[in-house]
């Protein structure tokens, strides 16, 4: 019937009959033109390194916004003011050590 009305389709159609297409895999398809395992991999690789990424860029904003978090960026002075607040170093090495960064 599909050849009365459209004589041309038997060829056409033809080639889903060909190598690679026995279980209904057309062209294109994972079981046709390769994909398979390896496609799978490596959409999965993909967006594991998308969420990754995003992750790290919202810590890193986070982080830059605060100010760094750590306090890692105090000067010297600012960690000797600290110690001498504390009562660690009396004021004669509290002066000496100032006058040593300064």
């Amino acid at each position: 019937m599909v050849a009365v009305l459209f004589p041309l389709a038997g060829d056409a159609l033809a080639q889903w009959r060909g190598r690679g297409y026995e279980w209904g895999h057309g062209p294109g398809g994972m079981g046709g033109y390769g994909g398979g395992w390896l496609g799978s991999i490596i959409m999965v690789a993909f967006w594991v390194a998308v969420i990754v990424g995003i992750v790290l860029l919202i810590r890193w904003l986070v982080v830059s916004t605060k100010g760094g978090g750590s306090g890692a960026e105090d000067s010297a002075l600012e960690i000797l003011k600290k110690r001498y607040a504390r009562g660690e170093i009396d004021k004669k090495e509290f002066e000496q050590k100032k006058k040593d960064l300064i």
